[in-house]
């Protein structure tokens, strides 16, 4: 890439690439919700079975990460990035065409198949590009296209579907898919995959108990930003008292602050890691447990809804989390990171919906929220705990070697 300064502006074209794919694929994720009422009235449904939807995509992206990571392991990572992209903009494009619920479904799942796989590879190409305590900051780069994707992606999709139509809306998902492919294949460093790079080699990430326990930490703990974030429209309708026009600038606020978090949470994890995860559980967990005090006031559940964001920060730091316990397996952990994101988002919004339904009230997600932080936390100790334990172990076998 030529010499240090050409290699620093060639580095970050490259993330500039990979977060276009982020852009495309937070668009269609979190637009569809929005687009919910439009095209369950296109294709004659109701809401309830529009809302399976999204959970196709959902399921597309569980079973996607894992399957999908371990069939490309012996490919190129630029090959695989393209791939994959190719894959999300055929979805996408179909489900700009499907002529009914049950096509719909189909095509959504198969949008999300590549999701998990594309975050996973694209996290360990910008982790190659620069020194080893650079690699949350590379990551957390990467991860701003689908932050910034909840500031301008939605809001510019649901505006397109209501303007002329809900399926232009995943059309231009679909060119947006186009141009990554595009930028990637003209920007990503076209490396030939490892010599020893195999299916059995990134299934060997199963075997790592840290690996599980790192997903779990996501899986529980960032249920709690979803519980919220589900059910944010509601509340502000129904508790903040604010106008439909409001609601978008809410929301909008949410993505800023989960910008932000990918912008300065990821320095401070390239220095501690496991600290920094610990310190986000905790920011998250206070930050949900305010929630109902705050959500009268449209200023204060601003700020909060601000803070929440921020907290989503934690997929970014386990990612580089995941790369670290993986050994010789991170393709395969780097893709599970979305199959446990995808986890949280089913979680958080079912046992916020069930704390709903039970009479708690519409503010009752953030103490549920507040409780799967924890959660993560709990799992987080226990994490350092058997981390610790196999440290001194493998100290006290050392001393015990006879020279």
């Amino acid at each position: 890439m030529g010499d240090t300064g050409n290699k620093k502006i060639s580095t970050g074209w490259v993330l500039f690439a990979l977060a276009v794919g982020g852009f495309a694929i937070g668009t269609t994720e979190f637009a569809t919700m929005s687009l919910l009422p439009f095209f369950a009235h296109g294709l004659a449904i109701d809401a309830p079975t529009a809302g399976h939807v999204i959970s196709a995509y959902a399921l597309g992206v569980v079973v996607g990460a894992p399957v999908l990571a371990v069939l490309g392991a012996r490919l190129p990572r630029r090959t695989l990035l393209i791939l994959l992209m190719g894959m999300f903009t055929v979805g996408n494009g179909m489900s700009a065409l499907a002529p009914s619920d049950h096509w719909m479904l189909l095509f959504r799942f198969l949008s999300g198949l590549p999701h998990g796989a594309y975050f996973g590879a694209t996290a360990l190409v910008a982790a190659s590009l620069v020194p080893e305590n650079r690699r949350t900051v590379a990551v957390g780069r990467v991860f701003l296209g689908l932050t910034f994707a909840t500031i301008v992606g939605v809001p510019l999709a649901n505006w397109l579907g209501q303007a002329i139509g809900w399926r232009w809306s995943f059309g231009l998902v679909a060119l947006l898919g186009v141009v990554t492919m595009t930028f990637v294949w003209l920007l990503a460093p076209n490396e030939p995959a490892h010599p020893e790079s195999s299916p059995l080699r990134e299934l060997g990430a199963l075997k790592h108990t840290q690996v599980w326990l790192t997903l779990g930490i996501g899986a529980i703990g960032f249920g709690g930003m979803f519980a919220v974030y589900t059910y944010l429209a509601d509340i502000l309708g129904a508790v903040t008292g604010v106008s439909a026009q409001a609601i978008p600038i809410v929301l909008s606020v949410f993505g800023v602050g989960l910008t932000i978090g990918n912008l300065l949470v990821p320095m401070f994890a390239d220095r501690a890691l496991m600290r920094t995860t610990a310190a986000i559980l905790a920011w998250s967990a206070v930050s949900l447990a305010i929630f109902p005090l705050m959500a009268s006031n449209v200023w204060t559940m601003t700020f909060d809804v601000f803070l929440i964001g921020v907290g989503g920060a934690l997929g970014t730091v386990l990612q580089t989390r995941l790369m670290d316990v993986a050994e010789d397996a991170q393709g395969l952990a780097a893709a599970l990171n979305h199959s446990a994101f995808n986890t949280a988002n089913a979680l958080g919004p079912f046992l916020g919906g069930l704390a709903i339904s039970a009479g708690y009230g519409w503010t009752a997600p953030g103490w549920v929220g507040c409780l799967l932080a924890v959660g993560g936390l709990a799992i987080w100790f226990a994490s350092v705990t058997v981390e610790r334990s196999r440290n001194r172990k493998v100290a006290s076998l050392r001393e015990n070697i006879p020279c």
